[in-house]
């Protein structure tokens, strides 16, 4: 479950903001992951529970916007939405594409107080 690791990495972080501003928790986390990210909504939620008590975190409100997956085919250009890291090219069938979005996991701001 490396969702765990991920979120210990996100408490690292807002304490350093914490620290970093002179304040004493976090009041607001908006996250952006997205869809080809390999990330486990239900894994990460059960991980954040546990992980964010008597943390600058623990009562945050916490906002996830989902960016879904978007791919270019190598072949004929066409983009399009990629549910996987594998999607083939809808129009020609090309196994190769170049992923433009929904590999993302970023902390887009964080409110404290």
């Amino acid at each position: 479950m490396h969702e765990l690791s991920i979120v210990m990495s996100i408490i690292d972080l807002a304490e350093e903001q914490v620290r970093t501003h002179g304040a004493q928790k976090v009041d607001r986390i908006d996250l952006e992951i997205g869809t080809l990210a390999g990330i486990e909504m239900d894994a990460l939620d059960f991980s954040w529970e546990a992980a964010v008590r008597e943390t600058v975190l623990d009562g945050a409100e916490r906002h996830v916007e989902i960016i879904a997956g978007r791919g270019r085919c190598v072949e004929c250009g066409l983009e399009f939405e990629a549910a996987d890291l594998f999607t083939a090219c809808p129009a020609c069938q090309a196994p190769f594409t170049e992923i433009l979005q929904g590999k993302e996991l970023r902390v887009r701001s964080l409110v404290v107080s």
